[in-house]
C-alpha cells in the first residue's frame, strides 16, 4: 500500500510517500480500506513534535478516516467485512489502508459520503464536547466563535445554532465571514478590518455568554475582556501559534470561567458520552441542521500542500485526502 510517512521531525515538506506492507488487524481491531482521511490542525503539530501526544518515528500521520472494512480481528463482533465505517486512528490515516481499534469505529449510512464521514468525527466531536458538554450553551445565550471559518469553528457555529443560541462568528476576511453566515451565524466580525472588542460590543451587547477559542494568540485576552457575567471561555487550541497568558484578575472581575477542552482524552475516558454526542449530531445532520463543508480534496502526494494550507490558516471548513 502507499502511505505518507514522517521519518524526521519537521514541516510538511519533510514528508515522503512510500510503498509499505499492508498492516494486519490484531484482536479487537479492523483493517480499513481508506476512502477519505480528514486533515486537521493537530496533523501539522504532530509532525513537528509539538502535539500533546507524540508517536515514535517513523509514523504515518492522519487522525480520522472513512472507508470499508477489509478484515476483522479476533473478538470483533460488531463489524463485518464490507461495512462502511468512520474511525479515529490518531495516526495512520494518510494511507491506502489503516488498522484501527474497533471501539474507535462507527458504522456510517449509505447516504453519508466518505468525504463528510472522514471530516466529521474530530472537528464536530471537538465542538460538541466544547459547546454542548463543557460550555453547556443554552438556547437563550450568545456564543462568540473565534476562527469561525475553520473546521472546528464552523462546526461550533452549526452546533450552536442547532442548540438555538445566538451565534457571532469572528473570522479574518469578508469571504470567510460570508461562509459563516451561510452556515448559520447571526452576526459576524472581520477582525482583520475591525477591532475585535469593538466588534463584540457591536454584536454581543452585554458580552458573550460563551467564547469558543481555537485561535489563542492576541485574540484570547481581547475576547475575554469583553465576556459577559458568568461567561465561559472554552480553550480549544492555539492556531495563531502563541499560547496566551491571561491576567487572573479578569476571571475574578467577570465571575467568568476559563474551560479547557481536550476532546481526545474525553473520548477515551468517557466513550459513552462521546457516542451520545455523535448520535445527536447525526440526527441534526439528518434534519439539515448541520452540513459539514468540504472545501477541497487532495491526493496522497498532495498531503504536504494540504498541511501547508492548514498551517497558513488558509482552509475554510474541512479538507480531506482521498488515497
Amino acid at each position: 500500500m502507499r502511505a505518507v510517512v514522517c521519518e524526521a521531525w519537521g514541516g510538511p515538506e519533510m514528508l515522503v510517500v512510500k510503498d509499505l506492507a499492508s498492516p494486519q488487524p490484531k484482536p479487537g481491531e479492523l483493517l480499513i480500506k481508506t476512502r477519505a482521511a480528514g486533515v486537521n490542525f493537530p496533523d501539522v503539530l504532530i509532525i513537528q513534535k509539538k502535539y500533546q501526544v507524540q508517536p515514535e518515528l517513523p509514523f504515518i500521520p492522519g487522525a480520522e478516516v472513512s472507508g470499508d472494512v477489509l478484515a476483522v480481528g479476533d473478538g470483533v463482533t460488531a463489524f463485518a467485512i464490507g461495512d462502511r465505517v468512520a474511525a479515529l486512528c490518531s495516526v495512520g490515516g494518510f494511507a491506502e489502508e489503516v488498522v484501527v481499534e474497533a471501539a474507535k469505529c462507527v458504522k456510517i449510512p449509505k447516504t453519508l459520503s466518505y468525504d463528510i464521514a472522514a471530516a466529521f468525527m474530530l472537528a464536530y466531536g471537538t465542538s460538541w464536547h466544547a459547546v454542548r458538554d463543557r460550555a453547556a450553551l443554552q438556547p437563550h445565550e450568545t456564543m462568540l466563535v473565534l476562527g469561525a471559518a475553520g473546521g472546528v469553528g464552523l462546526a461550533a457555529v452549526e452546533i450552536g445554532k442547532a442548540i438555538g443560541a445566538k451565534i457571532v462568528a469572528a473570522a479574518s476576511s469578508d469571504e470567510k465571514c460570508e461562509i459563516c453566515r451561510a452556515h448559520g451565524a447571526d452576526e459576524v466580525i472581520n477582525y482583520s478590518s475591525e477591532d475585535l472588542r469593538e466588534g463584540i460590543k457591536r454584536t454581543c451587547g452585554r458580552g458573550p455568554d460563551v467564547i469558543y477559542d481555537p485561535v489563542g494568540g492576541k485574540y484570547t485576552e481581547a475576547a475575554f475582556r469583553s465576556i459577559g457575567w458568568r461567561g465561559r471561555h472554552v480553550i480549544i487550541g492555539f492556531a495563531a501559534g502563541d499560547i496566551p497568558a491571561i491576567p487572573l484578575n479578569l476571571p475574578l472581575l467577570k465571575g467568568a470561567s476559563l474551560v479547557g477542552v481536550f476532546w481526545g482524552e474525553f473520548a477515551r475516558r468517557e466513550p459513552q458520552n462521546n457516542i451520545k454526542g455523535m448520535a445527536e449530531m447525526l440526527a441534526w445532520m439528518g434534519e439539515g441542521k448541520i452540513q459539514p463543508l468540504i472545501s477541497k480534496t487532495y491526493s496522497l502526494d498532495e498531503v504536504p500542500q494540504a498541511l501547508m494550507a492548514m498551517a497558513a490558516r488558509k482552509v475554510t471548513g474541512k479538507i480531506v485526502v482521498r488515497p
